[in-house]
C-alpha cells in the first residue's frame, strides 16, 4: 500500500473560512538579537531599540523595546504556512496598523488570524482578493499588534469559476 502525500500549502481563495480563527502555533519567543539584527539591517537607529542605557532613563517603560515592525513582520510570517503558502499570488495591502503595548525581548508572539471578507477578483481570473486581520499576543495574553492584510491568492485548480 502506498501512503497519501500530503504537501503542507496555503489555503485557495475558496477554502478561507470568514467564521474561522486560525491560530497559527508554534509562537516566536522574541530575543535581544531578534530586535539589533532587525532595527540595524532596517537602518532603524532609534536608540530605545538599541541602547540600553538610554532605554533605561525613559519612561514608561524603562528598558528597550522590541521594533514593532519586527512584531509586524513576524505575526505576518506565522501565518502563511497555515494561510498563503503556494497560493499567494501578491500581498495588495496592508492597513489598520496597531501596536497597543509593547512587546519585549523574553516575550513570546502568538498570532491569529480571522477572514474580514472574501471575493473573486473582477479583473485577474482565476484569483481572489481575501482581507485578514491578524492580531498578536503575548504570552499573558496581552494584544501587543493588530493589522488587516489585503491578499490575491489562487482559486483551486480544476474548478470553475
Amino acid at each position: 500500500m502506498t501512503a497519501r502525500e500530503i504537501v503542507q500549502r496555503g489555503l485557495y481563495f475558496e477554502e478561507f473560512d470568514e467564521d474561522a480563527r486560525y491560530l497559527h502555533r508554534p509562537g516566536r519567543t522574541a530575543t535581544e538579537a531578534d530586535n539589533v539584527v532587525f532595527t540595524t539591517l532596517t537602518m532603524n537607529t532609534q536608540a530605545l531599540h538599541l541602547d540600553a542605557a538610554f532605554a533605561a532613563t525613559q519612561e514608561p517603560f524603562g528598558t528597550r523595546v522590541m521594533n514593532s515592525m519586527w512584531t509586524l513582520s513576524t505575526m505576518v510570517g506565522a501565518s502563511v504556512a497555515q494561510l498563503t503558502q503556494g497560493t499567494l499570488v501578491a500581498q495588495l495591502g496592508l492597513g489598520d496598523v496597531t501596536f497597543p503595548h509593547p512587546l519585549f525581548a523574553g516575550d513570546t508572539l502568538y498570532t491569529e488570524s480571522a477572514i474580514v471578507e472574501r471575493r473573486l477578483s473582477t479583473s485577474r481570473p482565476r484569483q481572489g482578493i481575501v482581507t485578514i486581520t491578524h492580531t498578536g499576543r503575548n504570552q499573558e495574553e496581552t494584544v501587543v499588534a493588530t493589522a488587516t492584510r489585503t491578499v490575491l491568492v489562487l482559486c483551486r485548480p480544476g474548478e470553475p469559476q
